[in-house]
């Protein structure tokens, strides 16, 4: 494994640093404290410039390389999920119903480490953008810091990032071209019935019914109006209706996802659910509300971007998965490589252990120096000092 030699000498540090953010987990775009953290960290290191409030709390620091070149943007996200930590480590969090669950506690470590050997060394033309971005899980930060201009204020012309992968070996890096990660869309139906009590079903209107024939059909979206070799996830994830065995309720509550990688089958699936709202509620004679958000688009590698990084995640560690294969997760990454080439990696944490998302999930400290690594490498590969 070729971690830089300077990198594994403060390991001991990030891993101090990550666990740290563990225990102080901020959600969406009130990461304060964490902005203010990594600032600082910063600040110590001698980066150059520092620019915060991007995105409320989402900050730009750029460091100056040895002669002229261009900009290479590196980004790492710091929000954690409303999720009850389950661990039982000595830093869980402090924060009652907030945890780094997913790992970004882990991928602001990796970019901190990697801006504090580039300060020390400048082994690089022109300059280095570490994007620090809060937001990703809920409201699309990474958006929002586009939106804002990051890319053109500060002359971003390409631009990577890093998720942690549980479930592949430590050290594996897994890419590809092109599409890696769907598109993410929100559907909520609000269907409005009259209650009223269950011994006189006849003088309520039901939703009940409705809502299970709405579920129902929303079903066959994906077996009969998609082609089946394509992708596509239509699922149903809330129902919420009723509050007593003896009592209709007024109104069903349902609420779920769809995951692809086309425009075109989200214009599909939001015209058929469209249609069978209307249809369904019709036939029940009761009134039933469809609003469907388009959230994350689908995260698109550039092909030579991704075989480039490809390449230098194998002079890191000698094993890169290159695959043309796409998940159904989503990245609101995907928002700064529509506006830059670039690319998406991940990087294997260990094949034992919780999943993302999972209470019992903690960031694998051993990767944090791969990763800061790889992002040292990126710069150092992409920019080299002429001569």
């Amino acid at each position: 494994m070729a971690v830089i030699n300077s990198i594994a000498g403060f390991a001991e540090d990030m891993t101090a640093w990550r666990r740290h953010l563990h225990q102080h987990p901020e959600l969406g775009f009130d990461c304060v404290e964490t902005a203010g953290f990594v600032a600082q960290k910063l600040r110590d290191f001698g980066v150059d410039e520092i620019h915060e409030g991007i995105a409320k709390t989402g900050l730009v620091a750029l460091i100056h390389g040895r002669g002229k070149g261009g900009v290479i943007g590196l980004r790492a996200d710091m929000d954690a999920l409303p999720i009850i930590e389950e661990t039982g480590a000595e830093h869980a969090s402090t924060v009652q119903g907030k945890m780094h669950a997913c790992g970004h506690d882990g991928h602001t470590t990796m970019l901190l480490g990697a801006a504090r050997h580039l300060a020390e060394t400048r082994n690089f033309a022109g300059t280095v953008a570490l994007i620090f971005q809060p937001a990703e899980e809920e409201g699309g930060g990474g958006g929002v810091m586009v939106d804002e201009g990051i890319m053109d204020r500060f002359g971003i012309d390409q631009v990577y990032a890093i998720h942690n992968a549980p479930g592949f070996p430590v050290g594996t890096f897994v890419t590809g071209p092109g599409p890696v990660l769907a598109a993410v869309d929100t559907f909520h139906i609000d269907v409005k019935g009259i209650g009223g009590h269950a011994a006189n079903p006849h003088e309520t209107s039901d939703p009940i019914p409705c809502a299970v024939s709405i579920v129902q059909a929303i079903q066959t979206i994906v077996s009969r109006n998609h082609y089946a070799q394509d992708d596509l996830v239509v699922s149903v994830t809330q129902i919420h209706a009723g509050s007593a065995e003896n009592i209709v309720p007024d109104k069903v509550y349902i609420n779920g996802t769809v995951r692809t990688f086309d425009p075109k089958v989200q214009d599909m699936v939001n015209r058929r659910m469209e249609e069978i709202v209307a249809g369904q509620a019709a036939s029940f004679g009761i009134k039933a509300v469809l609003r469907y958000d388009r959230h994350y688009p689908a995260t698109v590698n550039d092909v030579a971007k991704s075989e480039f990084a490809a390449e230098v995640a194998r002079g890191v560690s000698g094993q890169v998965v290159y695959r043309e294969g796409r998940e159904m997760g989503a990245e609101d990454f995907s928002y700064m490589l529509q506006a830059r080439p670039g690319a998406f990696i991940f990087l294997g944490a260990g094949e034992d252990g919780a999943g993302l998302h999972q209470p019992d999930y903690d960031f694998n400290d051993d990767i944090a120096p791969i990763g800061a690594s790889y992002f040292v490498r990126l710069v150092e590969t992409a920019q080299p000092v002429e001569g």
